[in-house]
């Protein structure tokens, strides 16, 4: 059995960075509470510039046993985000040091953990075939009110990803305030669809247990009953500000992945198969570490079994490259001139290095399946 190397592991611990950082936020409030996204957003992307891209592959049939370090960080963040924002709240309303607009930001700015770190994690984790790291996940996904997300990412956006069946893949010249309210509304109904439709597979009623959806409400009612008994309903208000936040965080994410990037129509509904050129990657090296390899989204949606650390890395010639990592591609995607400035050329760059034959991309566009070639 290939033992686990813990120097391997280490730098995607830069995640923990942000621990003492909130220490300070809540213990002093004021600026202090504004170098959490200082250090996860500007921070991040200079070391990006500085560090350049890493092309450093594992091999891809390394054993479970050599990643314990890797796996125990998604494990270790969950007791963690606990205490960040339980004890954000407990902070607030217990201690009484914090005026009103230091409480709101904080609690912003703890969704920017819970989101920008906390769904990461639990993204890497849904997708494991051990129950109890599915479960970590789902408790992870409970904090920010959307626990949905396992069924809808695993047995939707995975299947139907480049295709109008999937709501979280961002259409060409899509502004993302309209997707993100299309994908929060539409990714509930598509996981509601799915759920339903497995247990009448096995007549059973919606309501029966084994509907994850009991899980999906039961522990978001267990954190806002937490909330409440913390804060009452201002801390309930609060959590609600953090959830808001982690999901904006997860949504804006969804937009970059795959903006502009459809599959092939086959003809009579079918698609053809997804490949790395069905996702935006990123080969940047210290973003990778904070988002534990989530930029190498392509080789994720191609194989989507592995885990974090083995997910490989695509030159331009296998899949489209973003320009600069998650941080700055989200900040920029914030402002729809500037986004649609800089990534509508390279979507037509893709569209003409892999589809030559499509002529008509319109009904893409529009959802629709069928176009005209050549």
């Amino acid at each position: 059995m290939t033992r686990p190397k813990l120097i391997l592991a280490l730098p995607f611990a830069i995640t923990l960075g942000l621990l003492p950082i909130w220490a300070l936020a809540v213990t002093f409030g004021g600026w202090w509470i504004a170098l959490i996204p200082l250090y996860a957003s500007p921070l991040m992307s200079v070391l990006d510039r500085i560090f350049g891209l890493s092309s450093f592959n594992l091999p891809p049939e390394t054993e479970d046993a050599a990643l314990f370090w890797h796996r125990l960080l998604t494990w270790v963040w969950v007791p963690i985000q606990v205490v960040v924002i339980f004890g954000g709240l407990i902070a607030v309303f217990w201690f009484n040091h914090l005026g009103p607009w230091e409480s709101f930001f904080l609690l912003a700015a703890t969704g920017m953990l819970s989101g920008g770190v906390g769904i990461v994690y639990a993204h890497e984790l849904i997708h494991q075939k051990n129950r109890a790291e599915r479960l970590l996940g789902d408790i992870l996904l409970g904090m920010v009110l959307y626990g949905h997300f396992r069924t809808e990412h695993v047995l939707v956006h995975h299947r139907h990803v480049g295709t109008p069946r999937d709501a979280v893949t961002a259409r060409y010249n899509e502004n993302f305030w309209r997707f993100w309210v299309r994908a929060v509304v539409d990714s509930f109904k598509s996981a509601w669809r799915v759920e339903a439709a497995r247990c009448a597979k096995r007549s059973r009623p919606i309501w029966h247990k084994s509907n994850p959806f009991w899980i999906y409400f039961g522990l978001a009612g267990g954190f806002l009953l937490l909330a409440a008994l913390i804060g009452g309903w201002a801390g309930i208000g609060l959590f609600f500000v953090q959830a808001v936040v982690a999901v904006f965080h997860l949504e804006i994410t969804d937009y970059v992945e795959h903006y502009g990037l459809t599959r092939k129509h086959l003809g009579e509904g079918r698609y053809e198969p997804i490949a790395p050129r069905h996702s935006w990657n990123a080969n940047h090296t210290v973003t990778n570490y904070l988002l534990i390899n989530l930029q190498r989204h392509s080789d994720h949606h191609y194989k989507p079994s592995r885990r974090y650390p083995l997910l490989q890395t695509y030159t331009e010639t296998d899949a489209p490259q973003l320009p600069y990592g998650y941080p700055a591609m989200t900040f920029i995607a914030a402002f729809p001139i500037w986004w649609r400035r800089l990534m509508n050329p390279k979507v037509k760059q893709w569209r003409k290095m892999y589809y030559p034959e499509i002529v008509d991309w319109g009904p893409y566009k529009r959802g629709e399946t069928e176009v005209r070639g050549e």
